[in-house]
Order: C-alpha cells, then structure tokens, then sequence
C-alpha cells in the first residue's frame, strides 16, 4: 500500500518539527527559569532603604519558590508470613508524589552597581569572569543579554543570592569593583 505524498510530507513535518524542538538548547546549562522571568534592571531599581548609603543603586527582585518532587512507597498491608518464615503473601506497596516547597518566594532588595557604572567594557569584563567560572557560555557582547543574566543567577545563587540583577557584594566577588577599605 502507498500513502499519499501529502500524508508523508505531513509525517515528515511533524518528525521533524519534534526533532527540531528538542534541540533548542544552546547554552548547555539547566537554565531554570524562562526568559520571561528574567529580571528588567530598569523596572528594578527602588530609592535606597532607610539608613544605608543614599549614593548608593538598589534594586527589587522577586525569586520564586524553588520546589522538589519527592516520590514515596507507603505500604497498604504488609507482609503474611507463615510461622516457619515462608512468605504467604507480599506486602502491597502504593506509589505517592507530592511537591515539597524547597525554599519560600523571596523578595529581595540588594545594592547593586549603578547604571553609570554598567558600560560595555564592564559587562564585557563580567561575562569574561563569568566565563572563567565556566557559569557563561555565549559570545563577548557588552550587553547585559539573557545568556549574562542567567549566568549571574547561576553564580549568584550559589553565593545564596538567587537573582539574574549582579549585586555589588558579587560584582566585588568577581574582581570587577575595589572594595573600600573600611569594608574589608
């Protein structure tokens, strides 16, 4: 039997398209959140807080509850065994998955580098140490992309910052700004 040429090319369509959409990846990373959760610097940035630096650059940022799948066996009715040992009967297990809530929604305020200060040679130089890391895998732009940002909150959230917005104290981590004296 012979199909129809507009049937294989259908087939071969949807083949295809399947092949086409498991190899989207390019950064090589588990990148979590999509590029809609990536975090606008602009929209970001709030006055500074009550009794800190008021030269200072602040920035809001929300990162979400981080949850975990755990799977369990709870037994229904256990074992019969015979009094010389011998199993009668098995024990009957079933199957239970909930989601456990990892660590709460957080909002997060941070001092961060001001806008002034995020140049194209210093993003330049903050992917290149990103790079380093190997947390980076993309091309030496100068622009605060979404590859740069995903990058950050992978370096970030090790330091126990979950955020794609670099903070200052990470930015002085990666060797990109001095710290002040009084500070060390």
């Amino acid at each position: 039997m012979t199909r129809p040429p507009t049937v294989i090319r259908a087939v071969c369509a949807v083949v295809l398209t399947g092949y086409l959409c498991a190899c989207t990846s390019t950064s090589g990373f588990d990148d979590g959140p999509s590029d809609l959760d990536v975090p606008d610097f602009a929209s970001a940035q709030i006055p500074p807080p009550p009794g800190v630096n008021p030269g200072g650059c602040w920035v809001r940022d929300v990162a979400p509850a981080e949850l975990q799948t755990v799977t369990r066996q709870i037994e229904v009715s256990p074992a019969e065994m015979a009094p010389d040992g011998t199993l009668l009967k098995p024990a009957r297990f079933r199957t239970e998955t909930a989601q456990v809530i990892v660590r709460e929604r957080q909002e997060l305020i941070f001092e961060t580098p001001c806008p002034a200060d995020m140049t194209r040679e210093f993003i330049s130089t903050l992917q290149r140490a990103l790079d380093a890391r190997g947390l980076y895998r993309g091309p030496i732009t100068g622009e605060m992309d979404v590859f740069t940002l995903r990058a950050v909150r992978r370096y970030q959230s090790g330091q126990g910052l979950p955020s794609g917005l670099l903070s200052l104290q990470s930015a002085r981590r990666l060797g990109l700004l001095t710290t002040p004296r009084d500070q060390l």
